[in-house]
């Protein structure tokens, strides 16, 4: 039995993989731009894209209109995806040789040695400038003022914060340090986004300018990474990414394990980062990987886990009350 792959244009990795025997129906949001254009919908693996049309009880919500079936939504929003592949195969392959790179062709008479090395040397590149928002803008609130730095954020970050009562202003990936300092912000988000973080050269040294400011600041997942290069640490590619709502990670304060959200390639090398910076505060349970750091003499705190979550568990939530209780100085 074959399925079917479909792109995350925002990671370059899978979005859906699977080798379950089983037709099934799982939640699926699809967000092209800052736009979701489907949430929360319904879609259903099958062999082919085009039997679809031939299921009477076939549901058509995964498209922005009943009458819009998967393929043509995906053609009309320049979507990859490909069918009538061994993805039980392709799995296997995974679990031994590690996250690698791919193509998908339309081109059967390709020579493979031709392109081969091509695809070995090819990188993501900036995506961050592809995922961010286009213009500042604020979401109302009547508690701390937050600037959030769109690297490619989840709209659950805002409304985490948001649902604290604070005012969020976001900024796009490309704002100077200066002009997010000067909107006189109570503390800043960096949020979450794709690619490799050692891409990102330029914001790298305005969160360095950032770092310097004193001000408070969170950052998940692609912040945490980045301020992190910020500081002199390095990050490496994971051999297999962390994709998922279940793993462990561990509190190395009090010992206590929660289970998190997470979806990450990259990873910091905790030895790099100087011990005087910053010191360690969460490790992955499953590899020993870095998931957090605590930035000494500073207003700083970072996790490579999603704490929003959403989906996903939601163990470490109180992360943003941390963060709201660090603005207001308790």
């Amino acid at each position: 039995m074959t399925y079917r792959l479909i792109c995350d244009s925002c990671t370059d990795l899978p979005l859906e993989l699977t080798a379950d025997p089983h037709v099934r129906k799982v939640p699926l949001s699809i967000q092209i731009g800052p736009d979701t254009i489907v949430d929360d919908a319904d879609f259903c693996q099958q062999e082919l894209l085009d039997k679809m049309k031939n299921w009477p009880d076939a549901p058509k919500t995964a498209c922005p209109s009943p009458s819009t079936y998967l393929e043509q939504f995906l053609e009309e929003y320049g979507v990859p995806g490909i069918s009538g592949i061994d993805t039980r195969a392709l799995t296997k392959i995974l679990r031994e040789k590690g996250t690698m790179n791919g193509m998908i062709t339309t081109d059967s008479d390709f020579v493979l040695d031709e392109i081969l090395s091509e695809i070995r040397e090819y990188e993501v590149g900036d995506v961050v400038s592809e995922v961010t928002c286009d213009r500042r803008h604020i979401l109302e609130g009547a508690g701390c003022r937050v600037a959030l730095l769109d690297l490619g954020e989840k709209k659950s970050i805002q409304e985490s914060l948001q649902k604290r009562g604070c005012e969020v202003e976001v900024f796009p990936a490309g704002t100077s340090a200066e002009e997010i300092l000067g909107s006189c912000p109570d503390g800043i988000m960096l949020s979450n986004g794709p690619g490799n973080p050692e891409s990102c050269r330029t914001i790298i040294r305005e969160i360095k300018r950032i770092y310097e400011s004193g001000i408070p600041v969170f950052a998940i997942c692609l912040g945490h990474q980045l301020m992190a290069l910020a500081n002199g640490a390095r990050t490496y590619k994971l051999k297999y990414g962390h994709r998922g709502g279940n793993h462990p990670v561990r509190d190395l304060g009090s010992g206590r394990v929660y289970i998190s959200s997470q979806n990450h390639g990259y990873a910091v090398d905790a030895d790099t980062l100087d011990e005087s910076v910053a010191e360690e505060t969460f490790v992955n349970v499953n590899d020993g990987t870095n998931e957090g750091f605590s930035y000494l003499g500073k207003n700083i705190f970072t996790v490579q886990f999603h704490p929003e979550a959403s989906p996903g568990p939601q163990d470490t939530g109180f992360l943003f009350d941390r963060f709201i209780d660090m603005m207001k100085g308790a």
